[in-house]
């Protein structure tokens, strides 16, 4: 499954990105709960609309919730 309802998605980005955490820090969120919730093409574009970093690692994204330079370290 790659996508919900419109209003039930709607609310779901709002809940994520509106959270404290988003707040110039980091979202974690499991890839495939994120592919049942609201589609990972919906989910990249939503990251990619507010200029935010996504990462993916093993099952998990992360959202680096800022527009600034990133460096990968090591």
């Amino acid at each position: 499954m790659d996508s919900l309802s419109p209003p039930h998605a709607e609310v779901w980005i709002d809940r994520i990105f509106s959270a404290k955490a988003a707040e110039g820090q980091v979202v974690r969120r499991n890839v495939d709960w994120v592919a049942s919730e609201i589609g990972i093409a919906r989910f990249m574009a939503e990251v990619r609309a507010r200029g935010f970093h996504l990462i993916q690692t093993a099952d998990q994204f992360v959202v680096v919730c800022h527009t600034g330079e990133i460096r990968m370290l090591f």
